[in-house]
């Protein structure tokens, strides 16, 4: 397949692995280059873009502040890519400043003028009519002016607390105030609790404008210095190292102890330094010097300061021919009756979202409801606001069933959240355990047990993403709901050593980290490698959100070198180097960017013609195989199995439409038809070709 170039920096390349950082910021340029892409729907073009924005404020909150605090301190590089803390800050800043002018490129260059001419105008001052310059001064006066705080640096007004990814304003003053007082420099928040997007009263029949929120603050700044001249106003923003820190083993109440660390994140160390264009040298210099960030840790832009609130266009201009048109996932037939009569007689896969999510649901409340159920077990990681899954545990808790809720807080950026649930869910009478100190908890599984006839009977669940509506409408992922008591078993006893003490009883059929799942993998690719120096026919075919773990891309690459063929479909960081004779050139990388998230993990390995196929909610990273809980599940039904095959990964590796493929330098490429192919987008396949519904008896083998 031949490929194209998309113009992108190349990333370094160190001996045989990808460096980590330089491998985000290439997933966000490919996030970034679907706002070029002239098939995508306009508004969702847009919201790639934001995406991409908000992605790389992530990535300066978490990942830049960890190499600032490494080289701040000191600490010795232990990187496979070798590279230490202060070549990687070099390096990485240099691709974070091109990927923020190619941000901005994007916005002024290519969807803003089609924005415009679709008749969504974000207008400056300069733009506004004589109406709409009345109407932001009669808003600015009535709703704005009232909640703003300017304060005008000297002694006595130092210079405010700033939180994090807060906008503000710098404004350069001449003139005295009403105390004598000539500060020349005043520092104005722009509100929270403000939208950042505003409607301008329309200037013609078609179309609607819109204006930002911090350009009506800018076009009357004046008004909140009375009797000065203002001599500039320009946007700036300050991003603080956002991760949290807690010394598990030390603190009696994990729950009380992230609650306090909570309200430190906005509070953090400065990261990066944004300005809008115009500001003056000198300003500049005076704000690094406030935060004791260095020119290196300056970002001078010349749009809006925080794209990523563009999105909010994407809801106000309420055009959905600029939209994907609404998608409506697969239902099952037979809904009618108890899931767990049919779970007795079928095993079911679901692949959201192009199967909905609602079985699962439906399964967990049925549950909360039935009399005969005893138990319910369940792990939760990022469910969402006012989740159902909660409310549906809140009322199996009140109805006297023994409910058990493993809620992993330290959910990044989501503390705060399962804090709350946690607290909901242990005043509803649930046993609420947080995960083993050490190790978040990863692993997705339901446990339902159910006396039955005088016997217990026990009902599973087990998926490769979170329990999250609304995720599951956006994350490609897979569900497996199953009465198999051999695997029932298996998560009872991954419950039972989150919950109690003692040594982990062996599974039968699970694959789990931190103990039996990395060991398993390496065997697999072991015995790939084994098969092709036989002369046997072997082949690994993987998909994951990222590959990292230097152990697990040293079997591959020893794999790939014994002959063994070798796909990988990685959405985001790869550390793999594909391609490179003599060590990796039967490996293949590809990613797959499109209108959904892919985000299933599945594992098949050939296995000597048996296929082993594994779903799990592990990526191949240093974290999931030793610092996380995770669970493989097999697909051993042979109509399951191949529909995952299908659709999760023979579909990616037909895809030239949204695929991108891996170079040996770290360069990613848009892959290319070519020949007699086909265009073809497994993402779209799968959308365009869903049943409206699925024969779960079909899932017999």
């Amino acid at each position: 397949m031949r490929t194209r170039p998309c113009g992108l920096p190349r990333p370094r390349v160190t001996d045989n692995f990808l460096n980590r950082e330089l491998s985000l910021l290439a997933f966000n340029q490919r996030v970034l280059a679907q706002a070029s892409q002239p098939e995508v729907p306009l508004l969702e073009r847009l919201r790639f873009l934001t995406i991409s924005s908000a992605n790389l404020d992530e990535f300066f909150e978490i990942r830049m502040s960890r190499l600032q605090q490494q080289l701040a301190y000191g600490v010795p590089a232990r990187r496979h890519d070798g590279l230490g803390p202060d070549a990687i800050i070099a390096r990485v800043g240099a691709a974070a400043h091109e990927l923020v002018a190619e941000q901005h490129r994007v916005w002024l260059e290519v969807l803003q003028p089609e924005l415009d001419r679709a008749g969504i105008g974000l207008k400056q001052k300069a733009d506004w009519t004589p109406e709409q310059l009345a109407w932001t001064r009669t808003h600015f006066r009535s709703d704005i002016l009232p909640v703003l705080t300017p304060i005008g640096l000297d002694p006595a007004h130092p210079f405010p607390h700033l939180q994090n990814k807060n906008l503000a304003l710098i404004v350069s003053l001449d003139g005295t105030d009403a105390f004598g007082r000539r500060s020349g420099v005043a520092v104005v928040q722009v509100p929270r609790a403000l939208p950042r997007v505003l409607a301008l009263p329309a200037s013609g029949p078609q179309g609607k404008e819109f204006t930002l929120l911090s350009t009506v603050i800018q076009a009357h700044v004046g008004e909140l210095f009375p009797g000065m001249a203002v001599l500039g106003c320009v946007p700036f923003r300050l991003t603080r190292d956002s991760d949290l820190w807690v010394a598990e083993e030390e603190t009696d109440d994990l729950l009380e102890a992230l609650r306090g660390e909570l309200t430190r994140r906005n509070d953090g160390d400065a990261v990066r330094l944004e300005v809008g264009e115009g500001c003056a040298p000198d300003l500049e210099r005076f704000l690094l010097a406030q935060f004791e960030l260095t020119p290196a840790d300056l970002y001078r832009v010349p749009g809006p300061v925080s794209l990523h609130r563009l999105v909010a266009l994407c809801e106000l201009a309420q055009r959905p021919d600029l939209r994907w048109p609404p998608h409506l996932p697969r239902t099952l037939q037979g809904l009618a009756g108890s899931w767990f009569d049919r779970l007795k007689r079928t095993d079911v896969l679901l692949h959201h979202p192009y199967d909905s999510a609602a079985p699962v649901l439906d399964l967990l409340r049925q549950a909360a409801a039935d009399p005969d159920v005893l138990a319910i077990k369940h792990t939760l990681y990022r469910t969402g606001p006012q989740s159902p899954y909660v409310a549906a545990l809140i009322d199996a808790a009140r109805a006297g069933k023994d409910v058990t809720a493993v809620v992993e807080l330290r959910a990044r950026f989501d503390e705060a959240a399962n804090i709350d649930l946690a607290t909901q869910l242990q005043d509803a009478g649930a046993n609420v355990v947080y995960g083993v100190v050490g190790h978040k908890t990863h692993a997705k599984m339901l446990l339902i047990v159910r006396r039955e006839q005088g016997r217990i009977r026990r009902y599973i669940h087990l998926g490769t993403g979170n329990y999250h509506p609304i995720n599951a409408r956006h994350y490609t992922d897979i569900s497996y709901l199953s009465a198999d008591e051999e695997l029932a078993e298996d998560v009872h006893r991954v419950f039972l050593s989150l919950t109690s003490l003692g040594a982990l009883r062996p599974l039968a059929r699970l694959l789990q980290a931190p103990f039996t799942l990395h060991p398993a993998l390496l065997s697999r690719i072991e015995a790939e490698a084994e098969a092709a120096r036989q002369g046997r026919t072997s082949r690994i075919v993987i998909k994951v959100n990222a590959l990292t773990d230097p152990q697990t891309i040293a079997a591959l690459y020893r794999a790939s070198q014994a002959g063994v063929p070798i796909d990988l479909i990685v959405r985001g960081v790869c550390c793999l180097r594909p391609g490179v004779p003599g060590l990796s050139e039967n490996i293949r990388v590809r990613s797959i960017i499109g209108r959904f998230l892919e985000h299933a993990r599945v594992y098949w390995f050939q296995a000597g013609g048996r296929e082993e196929v594994f779903a799990a909610s592990a990526d191949w990273m240093e974290r999931s195989f030793a610092r996380r809980v995770e669970l493989a599940f097999p697909i051993e039904n042979t109509f399951l199995k191949q529909r995952i095959i299908d659709e999760c990964l023979d579909g990616a590796l037909r895809d030239n439409q949204q695929a991108w493929l891996l170079q040996a330098d770290g360069h990613w490429q848009r892959a290319e038809v070519e020949g007699d192919q086909e265009p073809f987008s497994v993402q779209q396949w799968l959308t365009r070709t869903a049943a409206p519904s699925l024969d779960i008896h079909g899932s017999r083998s």
